[in-house]
């Protein structure tokens, strides 16, 4: 157990991930920490985008203490891997049980895109707890799709503002390389296909993010499927330059949680036949994305 003791909330120590992106919180225990400190780590998260905080000891009842925080806990499609008795707590994994089995979803998490996309109300944010990590790669990705936005021109910005996108979970299921699962007429009737905007405004301070995905997007209103397409691949090449994305270099005891509203993210491979990796990953629910005409 961590028995450091947690900062008070006044003195919250904060250094960015990369340029205004991001903020690694320093010397909070969250073990231990009390609910006025636990409010300022929610706001730096609204605030930064995605939230760091290293070197914790989280049980399964600490992750959900945490989770609270930030609002009401988002179940998972797959249960499969969820901790028992733990609904809302997910194994990403490629370890394997007493009898060869998985016990957690390998592979999970890769291509570019925004949790729950498929939703009608996304969540809004996704947190990854490191109990094992490889050695080398297995990197986590996020990509600032409000700095993205905002370096783009006037033009481009009234071109893409009133976009709306289709996003679909069977669309995505049928085409997906890794994990993929059987379609059933409950998981059709729980996910329809939904529409969301291209340009997505924050609720807590009205910034503005470029709001794309890979995966679940099958169609653009009022466009070809080729050119809507095109433009999605454009956008999401551009979104992912290098100066947009935080690579995250995984210690054990990591707590990593980003903004599903104003970024994408994507997980990277690692040499799975020699190292073993265990995350835990939580949702919180979110509401319906914000477009530009709604403000």
């Amino acid at each position: 157990m961590n028995t450091s003791p947690s900062k008070p909330s006044e003195e919250l120590t904060i250094e960015h991930l990369k340029g205004d992106f991001g903020a690694q919180i320093v010397d909070v225990d969250l073990q231990s920490a009390d609910q006025e400190t636990l409010g300022k780590v929610v706001a730096a998260f609204h605030q930064h985008g995605a939230i760091l905080l290293r070197n914790q000891t989280m049980e399964p009842d600490d992750l959900m203490r945490f989770i609270n925080a930030f609002g009401e806990p988002e179940l998972h499609t797959q249960t499969k891997f969820c901790l028992p008795n733990y609904p809302h707590i997910f194994k990403i994994s490629n370890m394997l049980g007493e009898k060869g089995e998985p016990i957690g979803a390998h592979n999970d998490g890769l291509g570019w895109h925004t949790d729950y996309s498929y939703k009608e109300e996304p969540v809004m944010c996704t947190m990854l707890y490191a109990v094992t990590v490889p050695d080398e790669g297995g990197d986590t990705l996020l990509a600032d799709q409000v700095a993205a936005y905002e370096d783009l021109s006037e033009e481009k910005k009234a071109q893409l503002d009133p976009l709306k996108i289709h996003h679909s979970l069977v669309h995505f299921i049928q085409n997906r390389e890794f994990n993929s699962y059987e379609i059933t007429d409950e998981l059709r009737r729980e996910n329809p296909d939904v529409i969301h905007p291209m340009i997505r405004v924050h609720p807590a301070d009205g910034r503005k993010a470029l709001w794309v995905s890979t995966g679940t997007v099958k169609h653009i209103l009022g466009m070809e499927d080729d050119e809507a397409m095109a433009l999605v691949d454009e956008l999401v090449e551009y979104i992912t330059q290098p100066k947009y994305v935080y690579a995250h270099k995984w210690q054990k005891g990591d707590v990593l949680m980003w903004d599903n509203r104003c970024t994408l993210h994507t997980g990277t491979v690692y040499d799975d036949k020699k190292y073993q990796r265990m995350a835990h990953r939580l949702w919180v629910k979110g509401e319906k994305p914000i477009s530009v005409g709604d403000v």
